[in-house]
């Protein structure tokens, strides 16, 4: 059972528990600067996975091969490793907020290099793989920029909540976002879904205009056996000198890579919506939404969570957990109720596994280090589904949609089980105890 620290005597009646379950919105309240990020982001996330769908039709439509959709993946990991990690030194020496307004502009620019494309009526493979690049590579660059952020702008107290709060706005953006691009597709076109995207790039970039200065902090009690950045590569390899023998924050890396990497199916989704559910664009958005539907549900009831003291055993529950809704997924046939139902379970328990993650990594690294150490974790977040999907449309290509789906849910399983073997001060990680 996971483990609960102390929360004082129970409070009675429905109204309390449910105030108790409800996401805390004091990070919101309280901060102007979070404030100003989070609306930024809420609508310019809402057009990145308009954009998200739209690529995954288009390279079907193009192509019709489940491969070629996988290779969406690959295209943009190299850029995006290379970029999150090699600016990493800059999110710990420059004013973040600039970063971030710069980061913002370029995504804006890659989504307009697709916009072109769609008016061309039927554009090269590798115009579309180019504009997929761009957008991986500065979409991980900005959020290794966020995540930096966020720390400095709430109390420490309020991290957990600030983390449920982004994680809230994700998935909303997640549910919103594909089902109307799975529409716009089908009644407007490609052009309209990409150029909707490059629009909702003015909210973010005034949201991050009006935000004050955010330098990087210097931690004064910093260890002593801690590791100083030096300039060039020395500086972008002192993140992961960092993470040498800090066995817990290497696991929070570890499981979500084995999650991401054989148990998501989205580069399926365009494939299945016509194979085995008889349907168009509009369906692959709703199965876009369905894990975010989850997720979203799970965040805004995430008040319990700060009574949750084992927190690497959460993370691995939850990591299951996800599995499980998976192969649900993949056994669920032509039934797309019960398809959806299976990614709703999956999206939420994601949510969980992502809050303790983010609790673990941002409260037990110091500020200075933040931007390399959260470029690690961006290029495992974003990178883990783009290896799935490639590993997806492979299996699929080799075997079929669905015996891909479902040997990667039960791939999942395994890995999560035998992490938790391999590594058992992660399962037995408490909240406040050294990584």
């Amino acid at each position: 059972m996971v483990g609960l620290s102390g929360d004082g005597p129970p409070r009675r009646g429905l109204g309390a528990r449910i105030r108790r379950l409800a996401v805390d919105v004091a990070p919101l309240r309280d901060s102007r600067n979070f404030r100003l990020l989070w609306i930024g982001e809420l609508v310019s996330e809402t057009g990145s996975n308009i954009t998200l769908v739209a690529l995954y039709i288009q390279v079907y439509r193009l192509t019709g091969s489940a491969l070629a959709v996988g290779m969406i993946g690959l295209v943009q990991l190299v850029p995006l490793v290379a970029v999150t990690v090699l600016g990493s030194p800059l999110v710990d020496r420059m004013d973040r907020r600039r970063l971030l307004l710069v980061a913002q502009a370029g995504q804006a620019a890659a989504s307009a290099l697709l916009v072109a494309g769609a008016l061309a009526g039927r554009p090269s493979l590798a115009l579309v793989y180019l504009g997929a690049a761009a957008i991986a590579g500065l979409s991980g660059f900005a959020l290794s920029v966020r995540t930096a952020i966020t720390p400095n702008l709430v109390p420490r107290s309020q991290l957990p909540a600030a983390l449920a709060l982004n994680q809230a706005m994700w998935n909303t953006c997640l549910i919103v976002g594909p089902a109307l691009g799975g529409i716009i597709v089908a009644r407007a076109g490609l052009a309209w879904a990409y150029g909707i995207d490059v629009v909702s790039f003015s909210a973010a970039i005034l949201a991050a205009a009006l935000m004050s200065a955010l330098p990087p902090q210097r931690d004064p009690d910093r260890r002593a056996d801690s590791v100083e950045p030096t300039g060039g590569w020395r500086s972008i390899l002192a993140g992961f000198t960092y993470l040498r023998g800090r066995r817990v924050l290497q696991s929070v890396f570890f499981v979500d890579l084995i999650a991401m990497t054989f148990g998501m199916p989205r580069a399926l989704f365009p494939i299945l919506a016509t194979t085995q559910f008889h349907a168009g664009p509009e369906v692959v958005g709703i199965l876009f939404s369905a894990v975010s539907v989850g997720a979203l549900t799970s965040a805004l009831t995430s008040g319990w969570i700060r009574r949750v003291s084992r927190q690497g055993l959460a993370v691995l529950i939850a990591v299951a957990v996800w599995g499980l809704g998976i192969v649900g997924f993949g056994l669920a046939g032509d039934r797309l109720g019960v398809a959806i139902v299976c990614l709703a379970v999956a999206g939420a328990a994601d949510v969980i596994s992502a809050v303790f993650r983010g609790t673990i990594l941002q409260s037990s690294v110091p500020d200075d280090l933040r931007g390399r150490i959260s470029a690690v974790n961006i290029v495992v977040v974003t990178g883990g589904p783009r290896i799935g999907d490639v590993e997806a449309g492979l299996v699929a290509a080799l075997a079929s949609p669905t015996v891909s789906v479902i040997a990667g849910g039960l791939a999942c399983i395994v890995g999560v089980v035998a992490l938790g073997l391999a590594l058992p001060s992660f399962a037995r990680y408490r909240a406040g105890d050294a990584t």
